[in-house]
């Protein structure tokens, strides 16, 4: 009870196309107080689907970002995502905690793809009713590629204390700023080359998917349709103007990807309705570096036929306009969602 409260973690987003971090201190309120937020570009060679390809990129572009914004706090938190990633809810006998912690490798055997002795594992108990059966969330992550992450924080002179998956963190950071609505909300984090999504019914998790697309397909797209440099698409794609390219040619190369987009999506929460009890979504909340596309959101709201918003994950997170540039945030926040939900966990967690 008298014991030292327990440190914040600097949240340390790994993507593919760059690396956000984010450090939050908590206030008497409940509420938090942004300290540090960054972003540093990757080059495409760096990570190719999810593996690390050139650590020594990696760790420059997190060292530079540590060393420029004089990050004092050593305890970093990561996130994977991707086919590394096994997350299940399967239902057992009703046990002890002590029982289940016994035979839950023997029981994640069944369920997981890799070799049980190649995967870190994690679990909770969701549902214990006073009947004979439980429901627990299981989670497997491939060791070598927590390695591969945790080595970069490590090379880089932080301490890995936490890693997390990117569904999760996407949740913690739309928790922090939003109310929990009694809806069908589907949180979908648009990466370079990975969407997560995670859906929650009255504030559960009830559903997660990892599927390959993301902003390289409209990096690829622009570049093919426009004959254009890696460099100048990425331009493009973001809304800045390059040579004598119309807003009409790269809105119909844009509003193309969105449609595949959209049927990834819908393939997704199809599967979702299909197998769940619940037979619809309320909402569609957006986040990650691509969540900005010009038009996505309403490609989204005409699929879907329902509301639409992009994410700001400093909602309700305070922070100086003197240390921080309001159109920074805005620009940056939907790519800084799972850097947040990382940030607001704690240390020993």
């Amino acid at each position: 009870m008298f014991g030292k409260p327990k440190k914040q973690v600097v949240g340390c987003d790994v993507g593919s196309s760059a690396i956000k971090i984010v450090e939050l201190k908590p206030l008497k309120s409940g509420e938090f107080q942004l300290l540090h937020a960054a972003i540093a570009d990757l080059s495409p060679e760096a990570i190719v689907d999810g593996a690390i390809m050139d650590s020594s990129l990696v760790v420059e572009a997190l060292s530079r970002l540590i060393a420029e914004n004089n990050i004092k706090n050593a305890n970093f938190g990561g996130s994977l995502s991707g086919h590394s990633v096994i997350i299940k809810k399967i239902q057992l006998p009703s046990m002890t905690d002590a029982e289940l912690a016994e035979s839950i490798q023997w029981e994640a055997e069944q369920y997981i793809p890799f070799d049980i002795n190649d995967v870190n594992l994690d679990y909770v108990v969701l549902e214990s009713d006073a009947g004979d059966s439980m429901d627990v969330l299981l989670v497997a992550v491939k060791k070598d590629r927590i390695a591969d992450y945790t080595s970069v924080i490590v090379q880089a002179g932080k301490d890995p204390v936490l890693v997390d998956v990117d569904v999760f963190a996407l949740q913690n950071a739309f928790e922090a700023n939003y109310d929990v609505d009694p809806e069908t909300i589907a949180l979908v984090n648009i990466g370079a080359s990975v969407m997560n999504i995670n859906v929650l019914y009255h504030g559960t998790s009830i559903f997660w998917r990892d599927v390959a697309f993301g902003g390289n397909q409209y990096t690829e797209a622009i570049q093919r349709e426009l004959s254009l440099s890696r460099d100048d698409a990425e331009r493009l794609k973001l809304g800045e103007r390059v040579g004598e390219n119309t807003l009409q040619q790269v809105l119909g190369v844009l509003n193309s990807v969105s449609e595949d987009l959209t049927a990834e999506l819908q393939k997704t929460i199809d599967f979702f309705v299909a197998t769940s009890s619940v037979d619809h979504i309320d909402r569609v909340v957006l986040a990650g570096g691509s969540a900005q596309i010009l038009n996505l959101d309403e490609v989204l709201r005409e699929r879907f036929q329902v509301a639409v918003e992009v994410m700001n994950p400093f909602r309700n997170i305070r922070y100086s306009e003197s240390d921080f540039d309001p159109e920074w945030i805005n620009r940056h926040a939907p790519a800084m969602a799972v850097a947040v939900g990382l940030a607001v966990r704690r240390v020993g967690e």
